[in-house]
């Protein structure tokens, strides 16, 4: 698989592998399910892997480190996110974690952006992992938090990575503009945005990448089937869009998307997780997976033909859309 070396010379491939899933999210996912999505991973050509201690309460650290374990260290990039530190809740495994996570809540999640906190977070993540390193630590979604982010939480991780601990740092959040104000106003190296680089919400093309190239910053595209509507070849009529139902509106445009692509002789979900690959500063294009069949679909959907004259057109239906 191709690779895209971001500052400080490390090379993300163009498919990262994101592990919430071996979180638990939503539902359980097996152990066996999930060295099949580590294996089928490592076969297809991913060296990307991104987690966080969020995920499944440490869990997906703990099963990603464990998984990685059997394969050379200096062969795959791996990152992290730090800022909320996990806290023993006494009595917690008899209770659900309530975060989304099928997961006993055995800790609770608490904010802490202070530079001992950014510090205790790494430590403790590289204990869950088991492994010597950590290539890229995101802050993760600070929302409401920017200053503090700002004046603390990020100076923190740059300190760490000039320290060697860490090779690269940012942030990753589900929104463009505060991103935009950690790329101007920080050293950080890259950021990770969700939900608003895809073919229904390119809004991170307006302000976040022309930042990103004008800081020597890349960024790493996640959330690109918005929580759904677009991972099927036509948007189901209970589709969700950014963790919610999806209006007729955006289904009704997800649905002339997806007859641009069908005229192409693409499927929706190929044109999907290609497009961030296509803009400038784009260094990777992070999906989930909870077994080997949907890492297949990605790389499938990765290696796929689209025609350069699709582009402009599915351009052109989500502008027109979002004028209406």
């Amino acid at each position: 698989m191709k690779t895209r070396t971001i500052r400080g010379g490390v090379m993300l491939t163009e498919v990262g592998l994101g592990t919430s899933q071996l979180g638990n999210l939503y539902t359980e996912t097996s152990e066996e399910a999930a060295a099949d999505v580590i294996s089928t991973a490592w076969q297809g050509g991913i060296r990307y892997f991104d987690t966080a201690p969020h995920y499944g309460l440490g869990l997906s650290e703990r099963r990603l480190g464990s998984l990685l374990k059997q394969y050379p260290r200096d062969e795959y990039v791996l990152s992290t996110k730090v800022g909320r530190l996990l806290v023993p809740n006494p009595g917690g495994d008899r209770q659900q974690d309530t975060e989304g996570f099928a997961v006993p809540a055995t800790h609770v999640r608490r904010w802490d952006l202070s530079r001992d906190g950014i510090r205790r977070s790494i430590t403790e993540s590289l204990d869950r992992l088991g492994l010597d390193r950590i290539d890229v630590a995101y802050l993760h979604d600070p929302d409401g938090m920017e200053d503090e982010a700002i004046r603390t939480a990020l100076p923190a991780l740059v300190e760490l990575r000039e320290e060697g601990i860490l090779r690269a740092v940012g942030a990753g959040m589900n929104h463009a503009a505060p991103l935009t104000r950690f790329v101007r106003e920080t050293d950080i190296d890259v950021v990770m945005v969700a939900g608003r680089m895809t073919l229904l919400d390119r809004s991170a093309l307006d302000d976040l990448v022309p930042a990103a190239l004008e800081n020597g910053v890349s960024v790493v595209a996640a959330g690109v089937y918005n929580s759904g509507i677009l991972a099927t070849r036509r948007p189901d009529p209970g589709a969700r869009y950014d963790y919610a139902p999806a209006d007729q509106r955006l289904i009704s445009t997800a649905s002339g998307l997806a007859d641009a692509c069908e005229a192409s002789g693409v499927e929706l979900p190929e044109a999907a997780l290609q497009f961030p690959l296509g803009q400038p500063a784009v260094a990777s294009v992070v999906v989930g997976a909870r077994n080997g069949t949907q890492v297949r679909s990605a790389l499938e959907r990765y290696a796929a033909d689209i025609p350069e004259g699709l582009w402009p057109l599915l351009a052109g239906m989500e502008q027109a859309a979002t004028l209406e």
